[in-house]
C-alpha cells in the first residue's frame, strides 16, 4: 500500500488535542473521517506528536497508507475537500517509502510560543496568543532560558500525566525574543515532554516578571520535582511549527 506524508495546519481551539478521544471531536479523528469518506474505508493516520487541547499547528506531520496511487496535490486537494468547514488544512502531500513513519522518523521538532505583552485585551489575537499585561524583561527571560539548554532531567517541567518513559531529553534551542508587544518564545528538540514547553514558558514568564531570576529557574531544573514549576502557560500560544527529517 502506498505511504502518503500530510503536512498539516490547525487551529486547535474546538479540539480536545490531536489524539484520538471517542467522545470529543480531536484533529486525529477529524483528519481520519475526512480520509474515509475520500477513500470509502478507514485508514490509520499516525501523526508526529501530540498537541494537547487548544494548541496549534503550522506544520504537524502525519503518515497514511491507501489502498490506492494518488497524484500528492490531487490526495491534498480531495482530503481538504473532506475536511471543511473545520479549521484544518492539509498544506501538502507527497508518498514515502514504507520505512517513513510521522513519529519516529522524526530528527527533530519545533514549537513557538506567542505572549502578546500589553495592557489592552486581545481581539484579533483571541485563542491565538497569551496576554500578559505586566511589562516583561526579555533580555532576562532568555538569559535564563539558556540554563535549560542541553540534556537534562525536566521532571520539573514534566506533566504528571506524561507517560515517557524516561524525563531525560535534549533541549537544542530555547529563544526569547521581543517585536513589538509580541513575546515569542522558539523551543527545539528531538523530542519533548507532555506539557514540557508550556511549563518551561510559565516559569520564564516569572523571571520576565520579576518574581524569579535567572537562576532561579536553574534551580527548578535541578530539583526535578513538578512542585518546583512556576504556573502551565496557556494552551492557546503554543504552535508545533515544523517536524525535521
Amino acid at each position: 500500500m502506498p505511504r502518503y506524508k500530510l503536512t498539516i495546519e490547525y487551529d486547535g481551539t474546538p479540539f480536545a488535542g490531536w489524539q484520538w478521544q471517542e467522545t470529543a471531536p480531536t484533529v486525529q479523528r477529524t483528519l481520519t473521517d475526512a480520509i474515509a469518506a475520500l477513500c470509502g474505508h478507514v485508514v490509520k493516520v499516525a501523526g508526529a506528536g501530540r498537541t494537547d487541547a487548544g494548541v496549534h499547528a503550522l506544520g504537524q506531520v502525519a503518515h497514511v497508507d491507501l489502498a490506492k496511487e494518488w497524484r500528492a496535490d490531487k490526495l491534498r486537494d480531495a482530503v481538504n475537500a473532506h475536511l471543511r468547514p473545520h479549521p484544518v488544512a492539509v498544506l501538502g502531500a507527497e508518498k514515502v517509502g514504507e520505512d517513513f513513519d510521522a513519529r519516529f522518523s522524526a530528527k527533530k521538532r519545533h514549537y513557538l510560543y506567542r505572549i502578546v505583552n500589553r495592557r489592552a485585551d486581545l481581539a484579533l489575537e483571541r485563542a491565538r496568543a497569551w496576554r500578559v499585561p505586566r511589562q516583561l524583561d526579555v533580555e532576562a527571560m532568555h538569559a535564563a532560558a539558556q540554563e535549560l539548554i542541553g540534556k537534562h532531567d525536566f521532571t520539573t517541567f514534566r506533566s504528571t500525566e506524561c507517560q515517557a518513559k524516561s524525563p531525560v531529553k535534549t533541549l537544542g534551542q530555547l529563544d526569547v525574543t521581543r517585536d513589538g508587544d509580541e513575546v515569542r518564545i522558539e523551543a527545539s528538540a528531538r523530542s519533548f515532554l507532555h506539557n514540557q514547553v508550556r511549563s518551561m514558558v510559565g516559569s520564564l514568564v516569572l523571571v520576565g516578571d520579576g518574581k524569579w531570576g535567572p537562576a532561579d529557574l536553574g534551580h527548578a531544573l535541578a530539583a526535578r520535582d513538578r512542585a518546583a514549576c512556576g504556573p502551565v502557560a496557556p494552551p492557546e500560544g503554543l504552535y508545533l511549527v515544523r517536524v525535521d527529517y
